[in-house]
């Protein structure tokens, strides 16, 4: 299931009272695994940056004047996250400054039924904590070292780690047999994936050799006996 994590920075709290938009971020996700395809624009909100606003996220009105408008990178935007699924930390902020610049274009508006709030997952999962982003990557142990101020796309990428978590983890299911990596492949999980090449055995020869007569020494019904039977050159070795 293609997944667009999603990130905005503002002049301000309001749409309604002037405030804009000026940075997007997207990163996009398959099965909850970020594929590395992501999308970023810093936008000219066409008015002043307050004081407050620059110093959450640093980007100056000088720093935006010859960035786009909205109205130049709508189209992209929406082509970049089509119709996936939303995934967005207190999403009524982000989906309110999106709307608004969209209408303000007679353009469709996003329905908030395509979205997951990752703060009400948060506030289900733990209850009475703290669960702005900071605190969800302390709890998860998420790197949080590149994050001096707000930026869309960081952030983005950090919500996507932290969704991973919130969803059950990164590791979904460990697949060992060949047989079901590639049942699985052909029912179209990407997050699947198989080394090309297996990796060398770690263990040198007087090891195997060592551990070959410790297996003797058990008798003929030791259950390495058994494990033994299925590895390939079996007959050989005994």
């Amino acid at each position: 299931m293609r997944e667009i994590v999603l990130d905005t920075e503002t002049t301000g709290l309001d749409p309604l009272r002037g405030d804009r938009l000026v940075e997007i971020g997207c990163v996009e996700m398959l099965n909850r695994i970020p594929t590395g395809q992501n999308y970023h624009v810093y936008i000219n909100p066409e008015r002043d940056m307050p004081i407050e606003a620059f110093n959450v996220h640093g980007l100056s009105a000088e720093f935006l004047s010859d960035k786009p408008l909205f109205a130049a990178v709508a189209d992209e935007f929406l082509a970049f996250i089509a119709d996936s699924q939303l995934v967005i930390h207190n999403a009524s902020f982000d989906i309110g400054f999106i709307n608004a610049e969209l209408t303000r274009l007679g353009r469709t508006v996003l329905g908030f039924d395509r979205v997951v709030d990752t703060l009400a997952l948060a506030r289900r999962r733990h209850p009475g904590g703290s669960n702005r982003l900071d605190d969800l990557c302390a709890r998860y142990g998420i790197d949080l070292s590149r994050r001096t101020k707000h930026g869309a796309l960081l952030d983005s990428e950090l919500l996507a780690d932290v969704y991973a978590e919130l969803a059950g983890g990164r590791q979904a299911a460990l697949i060992l047999d060949s047989a079901e990596v590639n049942a699985a492949r052909q029912a179209g999980n990407a997050s699947v994936r198989q080394r090309p090449v297996p990796l060398p055995p770690r263990i040198s020869a007087v090891e195997a050799a060592a551990h070959a007569a410790f297996v003797a020494s058990l008798g003929e019904g030791a259950l390495w006996r058994a494990y033994e039977a299925t590895e390939p050159g079996a007959a050989a070795a005994g």
